[in-house]
């Protein structure tokens, strides 16, 4: 770093970039999100998502557990997958996780060992209400990456079968490279630290991210599936949410459907070939092949 360039453009840019984060970070939100009373989450909760009553079947034997992503939250990052999962025969769960105070709606923003935490409680409150010894997670953006602390870290492997993740930012996130400007910006760096931990533990190469891929990408006795899409703006480069070791199947949405142009949003909220890909992760002994037309299945 040169300091005269820093000194020279800090006065000039500093809100510049603030607005450019907050922009880029903002996409990780569902589209729908405030939506949390709207008519279809309702019929979606009354056809079995979150119904505690709910008892896995023979050719589902798993809960399904959904992990939102950042700035989402339980209910509206759900309103497509969660009624399709339903509809297949899973018992499917979603919690809330990463609640700031005073912040209502747009969670996944806390610390995210303290997320994992919550996930922990979580799945074995669903594994006691379905008597289930172990649940599939699939996750979107943070969601997906997330459950690597839980199953890393605070025994999750012992209670998990597979893990889907949707666009995980599993090795972090360069944000199209604004991410490397953050040290001409300390004082951005630290507001996004001290007020949004949950943002800064997801920056490519930070702590967060540095102990969680110390050791390698994965544990034993777990099935790791990562869909991507080539198109995505908030985890970049893409091929960083891949995961390399046993057990791992890493999928290009482009590769199903070459004309598929969701982007880090659409992939995780509306996709739904990337839907069948998920349905495929989580019984791949009844897999059928994903293609474009896929979106109608």
């Amino acid at each position: 770093m040169l300091p005269w360039i820093r000194a020279a453009r800090v006065p000039r840019t500093r809100s510049l970039l603030a607005a450019l984060l907050l922009s880029l970070t903002v996409l990780v939100a569902p589209a729908a999100t405030a939506t949390a009373a709207t008519p279809a989450a309702v019929e979606a909760t009354s056809r079995g998502w979150n119904d505690y009553s709910c008892k896995p079947s023979a050719a589902h034997p798993r809960p399904v557990v959904l992990v939102h992503g950042t700035f989402g939250n339980s209910i509206d990052n759900w309103l497509v997958l969660a009624p399709y999962l339903v509809n297949r025969g899973y018992c499917v769960f979603s919690l809330d996780y990463g609640q700031l105070p005073g912040v209502p709606f747009f969670h996944g923003l806390g610390p995210i060992d303290k997320s994992a935490e919550q996930l922990d409680v979580f799945v074995d409150k669903v594994l006691d209400a379905t008597g289930a010894p172990k649940a599939d997670l699939v996750g979107h953006s943070q969601g997906g990456m997330m459950p690597n602390h839980y199953l890393k870290f605070l025994g999750g492997a012992d209670k998990v079968n597979a893990l889907v993740g949707i666009a995980p930012d599993n090795h972090g996130t360069t944000l199209l490279g604004l991410t490397k400007l953050l040290p001409f910006f300390p004082g951005v760096e630290k507001f996004i630290s001290d007020k949004t931990p949950g943002l800064a533990d997801q920056v490519a190469e930070s702590p967060f991210i540095t102990k969680l891929t110390a050791g390698g990408d994965t544990v034993p006795g777990v099935r790791y599936t990562v869909i991507a899409t080539k198109y995505d703006q908030v985890v970049t480069p893409y091929r960083t949410q891949y995961l390399d070791g046993p057990n791992v199947r890493n999928v290009l949405l482009q590769d199903l459907c070459p004309v598929d142009l969701s982007e880090h949003v659409a992939i995780g909220t509306i996709d739904r070939i990337a839907f069948h890909e998920v349905a495929n992760a989580l019984d791949p002994a009844r897999a059928t092949p994903t293609t474009c037309a896929s979106v109608i299945g």
